[in-house]
């Protein structure tokens, strides 16, 4: 099992329970195919360092999750099929990225 950890931006004309649904949508599919989700983060919608799509902003959301190595290439492919997916970007971590992350982790929890 690898350490992962995904950011993808959602189109900004979405409804609320329209970007919900698609949270929900991937995280289950890493959950269906043996990945073990370690955090969530919702960062809300944020201006575009250029634009995608036509569009200057998006709604960010960050994944970090243990999963096998095979369970990654239809992960993403899942993200190429949905048109409400403007960008991602999935990353293996290593130990000092797991360490930071987790260093993140509790400073958020401890500022919440």
């Amino acid at each position: 099992m690898n350490h992962y950890e995904t950011v993808f931006i959602l189109n900004p004309v979405l409804s609320e329970t329209q970007i919900e649904e698609t949270v929900k949508k991937f995280e289950d599919f890493l959950i269906t195919n043996g990945a073990k989700m370690v955090s969530k983060e919702d960062w809300g919608l944020k201006k575009l360092a250029y634009p995608i799509q036509h569009k200057k902003s998006g709604f960010y959301h960050l994944f970090e999750f243990t999963a096998p190595g095979e369970a990654i290439g239809p992960y993403e492919l899942e993200f190429r099929r949905d048109e409400r997916i403007m960008r991602f970007l999935t990353v293996k971590l290593d130990k000092h990225a797991i360490a930071w992350a987790e260093k993140r982790r509790t400073k958020l929890k401890a500022n919440a």
